[in-house]
C-alpha cells in the first residue's frame, strides 16, 4: 500500500472521520466554555408538562420561545456541516444525504420532545422512544428509499463514542478504587468467554460476530459495547442491529423491575447501585435504575458503569486479535500484525486520546469545575448523535428479518442465559468487595 492511499484513509474512512469529528466538537466545546466568547450548547428539551406549568417542569409552550429555535437551529447547522463534510469525504453525493438528514433530524426532536414528557421521562430513556419511533416507520409503511442516505448508524454511534471519551476520565477509577475494578473489570471478561462458550460449543451458534457482539453488549454497557465489538469483529449490520435491540429490550426490563427487587431484597444502595452499575447495560438506563433507589446508590452505579465503560476499548482490541488469529484465519496459520491494525476499530484510538486529555490535560490546567462545564456541553452532542443513530436503527431494523436471525430462539437464549450468569456474578462480587464482611465498606460522600 502506497503512502499516499495510507494518508487518505486518515480522512476517506469512517472511523477515522469519526474521531476528527468527535475532536472538532470537542475542541469547540472546551474553548466555548473556557473562553466564553460564544455560545455552543447544544438544544436540551426541559421536563414539561402539556397544559400547565407544575413547578420545576415548565409546560411545552412556555420553553419554545426564540432561544428554542435558535439552540435548535444551531445544533442542526453543526450536525448537518460536520456529518455532511465526513459523508462527501466518504465519496457520497451531499444531494441525496442532506435532505434525508433533514427529515432524520426532525425525527430525533420528535424523540427528544417525547421523551422529556414529564410522565413518560420517569420511566423510559430517550434511546427506548428512538427505536420505537424508527420501527414504527419501517415496519408498517416502511423506510423510504430517500431516506436511507441518511441512516449512518455507525457514523453517529462511532462520532458519539468519541465525544463520550472525553467523559470517562481515568480518574473514576481512584474514585471507587478497587471495588469498582473488581465489579467491572473482573466480571466483565469472565462473562464474555462464558457467553462466547454457550453460544459456540452449547448453542452452536455458527454466527460467531453476533456471539462476541452479543457478549460484549450484555457484559459491558449494551449498544456502545455492541459497535465496537461488532466493528472489531466484522458483524454485518442485521446482527449489530439484533444485537442492540435485544439488549435494549432486556435493559427497559431491568431499568424498571431490577430496582423494586433490590428495594424487596432488603439491600442497601451501594451494594444495590453498584448491582445495577455492572448488570443495566445502556448508562442512561444505569443513572435512572440506580436514582430510583437514592442519591447513594445512583452515584455508586454511575462510578460502576463508568469505570466499566473505559472497558470498551480494550475488549475491541482483544476481540480484533482474536478473531484475526483464531476465527477468520481462512486456512492460513498466521496472520500479520497488519492485519491486526486493519480489524482494529480506529475511532476507540480517539475514544482513548479524548478521555486521556480530559485526564491528563484538561483536569489538571482548568480544574474538575471547567471539565464539568465542557461536557455539559458536550453531553449534549453526544446525546444528539446517539439519538440520530438509534433512530437509524430502528428505521433500518424489519421484526421478519430479525425473527429469521433468532435461529430458533437460540440467540435470545444466548442473551437470556448470559444475563442471568452475569447478574449472578457481578452479586457475588459485589456482596465480596461492599457487604463489609470481608473489606471495610467505602464512604461514597468522600467521591462527590
Amino acid at each position: 500500500m502506497s503512502s499516499d492511499s495510507k494518508i487518505s484513509k486518515l480522512w476517506k474512512t469512517e472511523d477515522w472521520l469519526a474521531c476528527w469529528l468527535g475532536f472538532i466538537i470537542i475542541a469547540i466545546g472546551a474553548v466555548a466554555v473556557l473562553t466564553k466568547a460564544f455560545d455552543f450548547s447544544a438544544l436540551k428539551f426541559g421536563t414539561w408538562h402539556l397544559w400547565e406549568n407544575i413547578e420545576p417542569h415548565k409546560a411545552l409552550s412556555a420553553q419554545i420561545n426564540g432561544a428554542f429555535w435558535w439552540k435548535l437551529l444551531r445544533t442542526f447547522v453543526v450536525l448537518a456541516v460536520l456529518f455532511g463534510a465526513g459523508v462527501k469525504l466518504q465519496g457520497e453525493k451531499l444531494k441525496k444525504y442532506l435532505p434525508a438528514f433533514v427529515v432524520l433530524f426532525v425525527l430525533a426532536v420528535i424523540v427528544r420532545l417525547i421523551s422529556a414528557e414529564f410522565t413518560l421521562n420517569r420511566y423510559l430513556e430517550w434511546a427506548f422512544w428512538a427505536l420505537l419511533v424508527g420501527l414504527l416507520i419501517s415496519n408498517t409503511v416502511g423506510t423510504p428509499e430517500w431516506l436511507k442516505p441518511a441512516i449512518r448508524t455507525e457514523f453517529y454511534i462511532k462520532t458519539g463514542l468519541v465525544i463520550m471519551g472525553f467523559s470517562v476520565l481515568f480518574s473514576n477509577i481512584a474514585k471507587f478504587g478497587l471495588y469498582g475494578l473488581g465489579i467491572a473489570w473482573i466480571v466483565t471478561p469472565i462473562v464474555i468467554i462464558f457467553m462466547w462458550w454457550l453460544g459456540t460449543k452449547v448453542l452452536k451458534i455458527d454466527n460467531k460476530p453476533l456471539v462476541i457482539t452479543l457478549a460484549a453488549a450484555t457484559s459491558v454497557c449494551g449498544t456502545s459495547a455492541a459497535i465496537a465489538t461488532g466493528a472489531a469483529a466484522k458483524a454485518k449490520k442485521d446482527d449489530l442491529s439484533l444485537a442492540i435491540s435485544i439488549s435494549i429490550i432486556f435493559t427497559i426490563l431491568m431499568m424498571v423491575f431490577e430496582p423494586m427487587i433490590i428495594r424487596w431484597a432488603g439491600m442497601n444502595q451501594l451494594m444495590g447501585g453498584s448491582l445495577i452499575g455492572g448488570t443495566v447495560d445502556s448508562t442512561g438506563a444505569v443513572v435512572l435504575a440506580g436514582n430510583a433507589l437514592g442519591p447513594e446508590a445512583e452515584q455508586a452505579a454511575v462510578l460502576v458503569k463508568s469505570i466499566q465503560n473505559i472497558l470498551i476499548g480494550f475488549i475491541a482490541f482483544f476481540v480484533a486479535l482474536f478473531f484475526a488469529l483464531r476465527v477468520d484465519k481462512s486456512g492460513s496459520s498466521k496472520v500479520g500484525a497488519g492485519e491486526i491494525w486493519t480489524r482494529f476499530p480506529k475511532f476507540i484510538i480517539g475514544f482513548f486520546v479524548a478521555s486521556l486529555v480530559a485526564s491528563f490535560i484538561f483536569l489538571p490546567m482548568v480544574g474538575g469545575s471547567e471539565v464539568k462545564a465542557i461536557n455539559g456541553v458536550l453531553d449534549q452532542y453526544k446525546n444528539w448523535a446517539f439519538v440520530l443513530a438509534f433512530t437509524s436503527i430502528g428505521l433500518d431494523t424489519n421484526f421478519k428479518s430479525l425473527i429469521k436471525q433468532m435461529q430458533g430462539g437460540k440467540v435470545l437464549w444466548l442473551y437470556v442465559v448470559g444475563q442471568v450468569f452475569n447478574i449472578a456474578l457481578t452479586l457475588f462480587a459485589v456482596w465480596f468487595l461492599l457487604s463489609g464482611v470481608v473489606f471495610d465498606v467505602p464512604v461514597l460522600d468522600l467521591y462527590k
